[in-house]
């Protein structure tokens, strides 16, 4: 059975946001194309995400220099835990579809917090005598996006770092196939902001046929 993580990083819902909406659709549709693959909703704004902080850190530490779990204090236990369960979750996933808005050129910070929490050595990748290797190289990921602004082209294209830093994280990781669904301009140009949105609806659910 194939596992889809389908990641989340918005407050709002599918009839507010843009990337929620184009988001349920791929989903619903890969649904119903895909009935027996398994489908893990992971809500990273009802989740709870630790940072990497000084619990994090002094935990990590402890646990590298010989002292066992039970030795942390309840802090560090609670969170160097939950990080790991979200790195175990994560390299369990065969597919992953991460949905998020272009928040100041980048994604919700929640996002940033759920990555760190998953780039571990010796679970996404390893260190060689060659350097860095990704170790995901079975996996396939989608990253749905909406930007209120055009940033597929233009100028603007050089300081969109949302998509461009999935990229190269999934790349680090040996993820082989990326692709990325972009909603695009609705701000720029509201009088066509519904039709944009049903635009992006339509690629997401033609998309789903084949991810």
């Amino acid at each position: 059975m194939t596992k889809v993580l389908y990641i989340t990083a918005h407050p709002h819902d599918d009839r507010q946001s843009f990337s929620m909406a184009a988001g349920k659709a791929f989903i619903d549709t890969y649904k119903e194309v895909n009935p027996n693959d398994e489908i893990v909703h992971i809500d990273l704004y009802k989740e709870y995400i630790p940072q990497i902080d000084t619990d994090v850190f002094s935990g990590w530490g402890k646990l590298r220099s010989g002292q066992s779990f039970d030795e942390l204090s309840d802090e560090e236990k609670a969170k160097v835990a939950r990080m790991n369960e979200l790195s175990e979750q994560f390299i369990s996933g065969d597919k992953y579809v991460f949905v998020t808005p272009l928040w100041n050129f980048s994604f919700p910070p929640v996002m940033k917090a759920y990555i760190d929490s998953v780039a571990v050595a010796g679970k996404t990748f390893k260190y060689t005598d060659q350097g860095s290797v990704g170790l995901l190289t079975d996996k396939k990921a989608l990253h749905i996006q909406a930007r209120g602004g055009i940033y597929s082209e233009g100028p603007a294209s050089e300081v969109e770092m949302g998509h461009r830093f999935l990229s190269i994280i999934m790349n680090f990781f040996g993820v082989p196939s990326f692709e990325g669904l972009f909603i695009e301009g609705h701000n720029a140009m509201p009088d066509k902001a519904e039709e944009i949105k049903e635009n992006g609806i339509a690629r997401a659910k033609d998309l789903a046929h084949t991810f």
